[in-house]
């Protein structure tokens, strides 16, 4: 099957970085910032889709479903970086948003680059993980055109699932296989075809917007505070007092007590304190608002 490079953005050649290989070193960094400069507002472009996107998933997760990232490569590896960062920082589990990569966890460390050619190879591990038509899946290529992502968007569709797609190039092929779109294109890279850098940078910043847009219409923020953080290390335990310190005013010694209280459930902590609630009462108001402090206290 014959791969027509020329129609994709993101193989075209960078006009501005020809010489690249002639310059100074620090001429050289500074062509690559200039073009990384430029990939905030290519992502700006895509903002309506991107919240589509997100109003998409939060919908899916309400009605118990999952979100999953699908890619091969760099793509891939994004996916799985946003989704494994998911459960520390916003308390969910670690099935809720998961990552899948061409070739498996090998492919995360070592490329596995010609499983990326099989439309089957995506169907299965999906199935792999008993992907239902309650999940929604988002599949990452920046060419758009990937058979691995497609195939397992194809399979998506074919049972139900909403499916949206993040690609680099707007006449994507992917196109034909997503509810929702989210083209970001920009232009060819500094190294031509390299879409490790300014595609996948792009793609990762709007990963970082579906998992915490997600997240915050979920309840999982307060204000901008991550008030369902897990605080498994000395670092998210000094981070939880101070959260609780920053969401409600008290000294440290206060927030220590109120960690120790609801056994370091930081959002509980942060309830009782401003509703000046017991501990049941604020789980009671807690549940009725699936999570979320303000119409919890709003119910006070």
């Amino acid at each position: 099957m014959k791969i027509q490079l020329d129609r994709l953005t993101t193989e075209k050649r960078n006009p501005r970085t020809m010489d690249i290989d002639l310059v100074s070193t620090e001429e050289m960094i500074r062509l690559i910032n200039d073009e990384d400069k430029k990939v905030a507002y290519a992502v700006e472009k895509e903002i309506s889709n991107i919240a589509k996107a997100i109003d998409l998933i939060v919908d899916r997760l309400k009605n118990g479903g999952r979100l999953i990232y699908m890619g091969a490569g760099t793509s891939g590896r994004l996916g799985i970086l946003d989704a494994s960062e998911c459960p520390p920082t916003f308390g969910v589990s670690h099935e809720l948003v998961q990552g899948l990569i061409a070739g498996g966890n090998q492919a995360i460390l070592k490329a596995v680059e010609n499983i990326e050619d099989s439309k089957e190879e995506g169907a299965k591990d999906l199935k792999k993980i008993d992907f239902t038509y309650r999940d929604i899946l988002v599949g990452i290529a920046a060419s758009g055109r990937t058979p691995y992502v497609l195939g397992g968007l194809e399979y998506a569709r074919s049972i139900g699932a909403k499916t949206i797609g993040v690609t680099n190039n707007s006449q994507a092929e992917m196109y034909d296989y997503v509810d929702i779109c989210i083209a970001v294109e920009v232009g060819g890279e500094v190294v031509t075809g390299s879409t490790r850098m300014k595609a996948g940078t792009a793609q990762k910043m709007v990963l970082n917007m579906l998992s915490t847009g997600t997240m915050i219409k979920l309840g999982k923020v307060y204000e901008n505070l991550m008030v369902d953080v897990e605080p498994t290390n000395l670092k998210l335990i000094e981070r939880s007092k101070r959260i609780i310190m920053e969401a409600t005013g008290v000294e440290e010694d206060t927030a220590i007590k109120y960690l120790e209280e609801t056994d370091y459930d930081v959002k509980l902590s942060i309830l009782m304190i401003k509703g000046e609630i017991d501990r049941d009462t604020a789980k009671e108001l807690l549940n009725k608002t699936d999570g979320h402090i303000r119409k919890a206290l709003e119910m006070i």
